[in-house]
């Protein structure tokens, strides 16, 4: 693979949910070739930033605010510099990348956004489950629980919870209480199977399988209150892979589409 070149702008890297080798591709390339690594600390494995080249500026930005983070970047890119912008999982959700590519852009200064792999993604491999299953639910509903920082009125756990499809809440490990309580008002029944995994796809990751009515005793029982994903429906239930039911018709032999046409069944 040829030697990647780099302009002097700002790549904004999603650098996957924990797991060195889930960055994608180009992300990694851009990692291998950028002049100044700005990474989260507190969240990106220190094993995938062993990767950036030996000459590279490598900083954290736990320690920083916003304005220390876009001046450093803005300074280094204006001296004809690359720099790697690194976040953890995907940097499209809950990764506050919409400020920084406002004072970035009031600069005057190119950035570009490399997706990731998200901790939604990663939770769901780990717990070998598919979040959209056929006659069962076909939507994912990705969200947080409100706490210290609010959600709009109308996103509210509730509100989302009366759709009863797939749940898949950020940042809400130390709400659980409230999780139960809002599901429950919105009618989930107490035994909906629910999947914790705290640090999906590290080395220390961990799974815990429980019910909606057992979330918050299964939560502190393990200790999780933090970098957790909590997975909440029916598409959870570890029994469906014994079943034959819930097939998609995108296999189903007597199911015509654009690549293949079925065959009729004769009952």
């Amino acid at each position: 693979m040829t030697e990647l070149t780099l302009q002097p702008k700002v790549y904004i890297v999603g650098a996957g949910p924990g797991d060195p080798d889930l960055i994608t591709v180009k992300g990694l390339r851009i990692l291998q070739a950028a002049d100044v690594v700005l990474y989260t600390d507190s969240l990106v494995s220190e094993d995938l930033i062993a990767r950036a080249k030996p000459s590279a500026e490598v900083l954290k930005s736990a320690g920083m605010d916003l304005d220390e983070m876009v001046e450093l970047m803005i300074a280094r890119v204006q001296a004809g510099q690359s720099v790697a912008r690194v976040h953890t999982g995907d940097p499209a959700v809950y990764g506050a990348i919409l400020e920084q590519m406002s004072l970035l852009k009031k600069a005057d200064v190119a950035f570009e956004i490399i997706p990731g792999v998200s901790s939604v993604f990663a939770a769901a491999a780990a717990l070998q489950a598919e979040l959209t299953v056929p006659e069962l639910t076909q939507t994912l509903i990705l969200t947080r629980a409100s706490g210290r920082t609010p959600v709009p009125e109308r996103e509210e756990l509730q509100s989302l919870a009366s759709h009863h499809c797939t749940l898949a809440l950020y940042l809400s490990s130390t709400l659980t209480k409230k999780v139960m309580r809002e599901l429950m008002d919105a009618g989930w029944s107490p035994d909906t199977p629910v999947a914790v995994v705290q640090r999906a796809s590290w080395p220390d990751q961990l799974i815990v399988r429980t019910t909606l009515a057992q979330l918050d005793d299964a939560m502190r029982e393990n200790g999780i209150r933090s970098h957790a994903m909590i997975l909440a429906g029916w598409a959870l239930d570890p029994t469906l892979i014994d079943q034959d039911g819930h097939r998609s018709k995108l296999y189903d032999k007597s199911f015509t589409h654009r690549f293949r046409k079925g065959v009729p069944t004769h009952e």
